[in-house]
């Protein structure tokens, strides 16, 4: 079983890396600029992927253009990767940097404040 995962989770850094390129080279899309793929998750059977991505602008737009080119690389994957098949493409939008860097302003806002009230309450003495 060890070894099942094992090939499932280089399958998935393969797929992520070979995902990455062809986004940023062979990918004419409009719709799709700008993408990171953050992470992919490739089923026990690798008959289905889910692809994590992020971008500056997450779009619907964004979204159906990804669905629209999953074809075209799933293609481009079978002929860069050595597999009898390749997963289906299934993209999910990953927010969590957008998150981390909302909480990151907050953090930074609040230490901020901080600051602030330690210098005012420094020259009120």
């Amino acid at each position: 079983m060890a070894k099942e995962f094992a090939r499932s989770q280089r399958i998935a850094e393969q797929i992520q890396r070979e995902l990455a390129d062809l986004l940023q080279f062979e990918l004419k899309d409009p719709r799709v600029t700008r993408v990171t793929v953050t992470e992919v998750e490739v089923s026990g059977d690798l008959a289905h992927a889910k692809v994590f991505y992020s971008a500056a602008e997450g779009s619907p737009e964004l979204q159906k253009g990804l669905e629209k080119a999953a074809g075209f690389l799933r293609s481009q994957l079978s002929q860069r990767m050595l597999m009898r098949t390749v997963p289906q493409l299934h993209f999910v939008y990953d927010a969590s940097i957008e998150r981390g860097m909302a909480l990151s302003r907050l953090i930074d806002d609040a230490v901020a404040k901080d600051q602030k009230r330690g210098a005012d309450d420094a020259h009120e003495s």
